[in-house]
């Protein structure tokens, strides 16, 4: 069984959205708390307990040194905390002695050092206050839940595992009528590389096996209507990009097993949301002031990009449980891993914009 991390448009912070991460978390730090805590007790019974974990020098490394490392290791399970700990243990060790060094070569006084340091701690503390922006966040109804289910029937109830076959082609403007036709004539893909080869064309393909919650989901309804041997055809600036459905199988999931996947969607989304909206508001409050060569960027920016009219957002609680348009990732299920390839779809906008040109 595979589990893919389920993610949004835009995440404030990878730590943020783990919840089923945070019960492993508990049970990783709290078998390395009592190996290294608890370690000295079968030799001697009236040690006392300590937090130090080991001694570099003058300095020390205690056990919540190790366990905050720990804590950013995700995949790391209850069995194998104890080495997990001691290899953390020893990579602190050389962190230790180098940085003992460092502070005897004054090198963190070095400006660039200095300014590295600044721009850590404000990225450090910008997040916190983010994460905690987004902890505001209300989980979804189960109402909400079936909702979203219901309305993507391509994701669940009719989803499927898709087929593609994928070619770009170098050519020039005047060639893309030509190839356009042919496409259209040829009888597979395998009939068209030839014709490809024939005329001297540089293109290259590769076919991959794609789930459907592993398609830009802006383009997921579009690809579920396609029919087996339909083509996508999108104009590049260096040619074109030919995407073609060679097959497709139905692999239905029902609700109970959808449910977990949807309802972290969700959550994610209007932790999204929240902090989205909460740093629109923090910018219309404050005073931002571009100076010099930035201004006449900005004035640029904002006459070739106006701001859409101001919308009063409803109330988060009654949010509809669907995406906007930005949005690109689908719940990811916990279900067998589709078998795939090396070779990467073209992107959500290639890919949308082939499929805005079909008939």
């Amino acid at each position: 069984m595979t589990r893919w991390n389920m993610t949004a448009n835009y995440v404030p912070d990878s730590n943020l959205f783990r919840p089923m991460a945070c019960v492993r978390q508990a049970l990783v730090l709290g078998a390395i708390g009592v190996l290294v805590v608890l370690g000295g007790c079968g030799a001697k019974k009236d040690a006392p307990a300590t937090q130090t974990a080991a001694k570099v020098n003058k300095e020390e490394i205690t056990v919540h040194q190790i366990n905050f490392v720990l804590a950013q290791q995700r995949a790391l399970a209850p069995e194998q905390a104890a080495s997990a700990g001691r290899q953390v243990l020893e990579r602190l060790i050389d962190q230790e002695l180098a940085l003992q060094k460092a502070g005897d070569q004054k090198i963190d006084r070095d400006p660039r050092v200095v300014q590295q340091l600044e721009a850590s701690r404000r990225d450090i503390i910008a997040r916190a206050y983010l994460e905690k922006i987004a902890q505001g966040a209300p989980k979804p109804t189960p109402q909400e839940i079936k909702a979203y289910f219901d309305a993507h029937p391509a994701l669940f109830s009719d989803r499927k595992v898709y087929s593609f076959q994928e070619v770009n082609v170098q050519a020039k403007p005047e060639q893309i009528d030509a190839l356009r036709a042919q496409l259209a004539s040829s009888k597979n893909m395998a009939e068209f590389a030839a014709y490809l080869k024939a005329n001297n064309f540089r293109y290259a393909g590769n076919e991959v096996v794609r789930s459907a919650e592993q398609l830009p989901l802006a383009s997921l309804d579009k690809v579920a209507a396609m029919k087996d041997g339909q083509s996508v055809f999108t104009v590049l600036p260096s040619g074109v990009n030919i995407v073609s459905l060679a097959a497709s199988r139905s692999q239905p999931v029902d609700e109970a097993k959808a449910r977990p996947a949807i309802e972290q969607f969700l959550l994610n989304e209007r932790k999204r949301k929240l902090v989205e909206d909460d740093l629109k508001a923090l910018r219309s409050s404050a005073k931002v002031e571009y100076v010099g060569t930035y201004a006449a960027d900005h004035a640029k920016d904002v006459a070739a990009n106006p701001p859409p009219p101001a919308e009063a957002p409803p109330p988060l609680t009654t949010l509809a449980p669907t995406l906007g348009p930005a949005a690109s990732a689908a719940p990811q299920l916990e279900v067998a891993p589709t078998p795939t390839n090396a070779g990467s779809m073209p992107s959500d906008s290639i890919l949308d914009k082939g499929l805005k040109g079909m008939k």
